[in-house]
């Protein structure tokens, strides 16, 4: 029964971004077929015809919701005869692998970094790591890329500098795209494991005669890690949809281009299915994370 509430308030969220999203988009100033050059009535009547934004408002609306569950997107207005389905199907795949890549660069470099500052609190390994996590953060996607590019590709030749096709060319986009991800986490880790440490639990384990490393990785470890499983599901939708200034640096052909341009192009039918495909991530992952919640704690109650 909680799972079915659960889902249902998911759907209420989705029909909510898909509402607020359809009528900003309309009622914007401005249309898809505003240009330099006036378009004559005729021609625009078929346009609107033939992407179906003729008729009221209220019209569009139920129109556009009975399209979106039949799982039709529409035509894009700006990408002539390309449906926004097909423009996902090809863009998306690159932008959901660079950003999976990215989020598992981000959660073992961020929880690794962490835990080590929090075991070697005060030492210079506990300053060096959160030096590291303060400049990631404090660096932009547009610095940080070309930085990478310029030492492992032009200098050293290790790497290629951009496109899309083997490991290779996933590894600098991946690393840039996680670095500001892994130093929150990293900083995330490190002040909720120097709490848990700190625990009753904890030192009881200890005057047991169990090991440091065990102490930490058998046992505090579940605990610290809470703070960071609620971080999780908003950077996972981030960074599965995309970063256009990482796309861009690199040249990869992902999503994160099309959701700029169709803001610039006012193709409302390409805006909103880039929305709801990013609203659908956003709504799972944080299920997801309700559930790990469940599992890594018992005293907590999943609502999933």
């Amino acid at each position: 029964m909680a799972l079915i509430k659960r889902l249902a308030s998911m759907l209420g969220v989705l029909f909510c971004v898909v509402t607020i999203t359809f009528l900003l988009i309309r009622v914007s100033p401005g249309g898809p077929f505003d240009g330099e050059r006036k378009i004559p009535a005729e021609i625009e009547r078929q346009l609107l015809a033939k992407y179906k934004l003729d008729g009221s408002l209220w019209q569009q609306y139920s129109g556009y919701l009975g399209d979106l569950v039949r799982g039709d997107l529409r035509l894009s207005t700006k990408y002539r005869n390309r449906s926004v389905n097909e423009i996902l199907a090809q863009t998306l795949p690159v932008t959901l692998v660079l950003g999976g890549v990215a989020f598992l660069i981000a959660v073992v470099a961020g929880v690794w970094l962490g835990t080590v500052a929090a075991m070697r609190r005060r030492t210079w390994r506990d300053h060096a790591a959160m030096f590291a996590a303060l400049a990631a953060i404090s660096l932009p996607s547009y610095i940080t890329g070309p930085l990478l590019i310029l030492l492992f590709a032009l200098t050293l030749g290790w790497l290629p500098a951009g496109g899309w096709g083997g490991v290779s060319h996933l590894i600098l986009p991946a690393l840039t795209l996680a670095a500001p991800a892994a130093a929150v986490i990293a900083r995330l880790m490190r002040g909720s494991m120097v709490e848990t440490l700190e625990m009753d639990f904890v030192r009881t384990a200890r005057a047991k005669g169990v090991g440091e490393t065990a102490v930490v990785y058998r046992h505090a470890l579940r605990i610290a890690i809470l703070p960071v499983v609620s971080y999780l599901g908003p950077l996972a939708a981030h960074l599965l949809t995309g970063s256009i200034v990482v796309e861009t640096v690199f040249h990869i052909p992902g999503a994160g281009g099309f959701f700029v341009h169709s803001i610039m192009n006012r193709d409302g039918f390409l805006l909103g299915g880039m929305v709801i495909v990013y609203c659908l991530l956003l709504v799972c992952f944080n299920l997801l994370v309700d559930v790990a919640y469940g599992l890594l704690d018992r005293r907590i109650k999943s609502h999933a």
